[in-house]
């Protein structure tokens, strides 16, 4: 029975006050799959979490929700068994996959009775599925099973539409998204174009052979010697790319929106995380305690900032090798970020600037002086050399002048 409403006494402020969240139908929808759901800041290794049994996709598999991500999209796990596959699906929400162990191949097609196409994957391997198409993905291996994680926009399109029946069984097809015969699934990574938001490197492809391995372009905006590359999948809104920093290099602390993940492909680090209204420093301002802190090996993650909007964050690869991340930020990139504002007007990258300049990065010379000593003890402690110039923290004298660790 509903409670009954009345209006405040007096100059009483009407309402609760607080309230709980309630449950949305994405929420309503990852629990009605009675697999696990995992939440957090962050996973060490995606490979170490519970699974179980998935009636409705046929294999094993769990939910990945990180603090930041919630009503925006969502991640899954799913496994394979031996020589076996998946059921066949099709569903109104993008889905872009990253091929975590095991090799296999996905069965696409638009209708029903339709032959399939078929493309192979591997350990690395990431792709899309077209919206809205069948598929079937199979484990080809009869020694093991295969382990996928799964990004997709279903909170957004189930949360909107309230129905799953409807999103899982809509005839519509797609037809601008998927062209048989077209080569579709054929790997494109040499035609590299600026990407018409920002001019980053970027590559029109559905299909990436090795996320893990592939060739990066110079970008040096994150850190010094930093790489980058966007893979546009599709024409997905959800919007993705693969960057790479130095072994003994590490990011500037930056701020931005929450929905970003950051998930590990090689190397091992760890990020920090702290709300902005905590300022710059928040070891030397005895605000430590509000710092949280993620470790991560191939293949863990960490919400950029899982605090909900502007946090900053910092990324330190302490091994060997370089560390490489794939970013996935879900429907909110690539200039359709949830920011307001009048189509055609011209927006500041902040992401490529200073806070001095207007943008949203800490530069070297301003940041928390501990960072650096704890960076320093880390490489020491796996015998990797500190090689971070003097010259990226000293401040330019001169107004305007670059700073100097975006010179490589």
């Amino acid at each position: 029975m509903a409670k009954e409403w009345r209006e405040p006494e007096g100059y009483r402020r009407a309402g609760y006050g607080k309230w709980r969240r309630p449950r949305a139908p994405y929420d309503i929808f990852m629990e009605a799959q009675h697999v696990p759901i995992h939440r957090g800041i962050g996973v060490r290794r995606v490979q170490d979490l519970e699974l179980g049994g998935w009636s409705r996709m046929g294999g094993k598999g769990a939910f990945i929700q990180l603090y930041g991500t919630e009503g925006l999209w969502g991640m899954y796990l799913a496994e394979i068994p031996p020589a076996g596959a998946l059921h066949p699906e099709r569903h109104l929400y993008e889905e872009v996959v990253f091929v975590v162990e095991g090799r296999g191949a996905a069965e696409v097609w638009a209708e029903e009775g339709e032959r399939p196409e078929v493309f192979e994957w591997q350990p690395g391997s990431l792709f899309t599925i077209p919206l809205n198409t069948h598929h079937r993905l199979i484990n080809g291996m009869s020694s093991g099973p295969t382990l996928l994680l799964v990004g997709t926009t279903a909170p957004s399109v189930l949360n909107l539409y309230g129905h799953p029946d409807f999103v899982f069984n809509c005839p519509y097809i797609f037809r601008d998204r998927y062209a048989r015969g077209a080569d579709y699934f054929k790997a494109n990574l040499h035609e590299i174009e600026p990407d018409p938001h920002r001019g980053l490197a970027m590559v029109r492809t559905n299909i990436v052979p090795d996320a893990v391995t592939c060739p990066l372009p110079l970008d040096n905006r994150r850190s010094p010697g930093f790489r980058r590359l966007e893979p546009a999948l599709d024409r997905n809104v959800f919007y993705l790319w693969i960057g790479q920093h130095e072994s003994g290099r590490y990011s500037k602390a930056h701020s931005h929106e929450s929905a970003a993940v950051l998930i590990c492909l090689s190397g091992k680090g760890y990020t920090y995380a702290w709300p902005r209204e905590v300022g710059t420093r928040p070891w030397e301002s005895s605000q430590a305690g509000r710092v949280v802190r993620q470790d991560y090996e191939p293949v863990g993650m960490v919400s950029a900032a899982p605090m909900g909007g502007q946090g900053f964050h910092q990324h330190f690869g302490v091994g060997r090798e370089p560390l490489r991340l794939m970013a996935w930020f879900g429907p909110f990139g690539r200039g359709t970020g949830r920011e307001p504002g009048r189509p055609g007007e011209e927006v500041l990258d902040k992401n490529a600037l200073n806070l001095e300049e207007g943008g949203n990065s800490i530069p070297y010379w301003d940041e928390d002086p501990h960072l650096r000593r704890e960076y320093e003890t880390a490489l020491g402690r796996e015998g990797v050399e500190f090689r971070m110039d003097e010259t990226f923290y000293r401040k330019p004298s001169a107004v305007g002048a670059p700073d100097p660790s975006a010179i490589p």
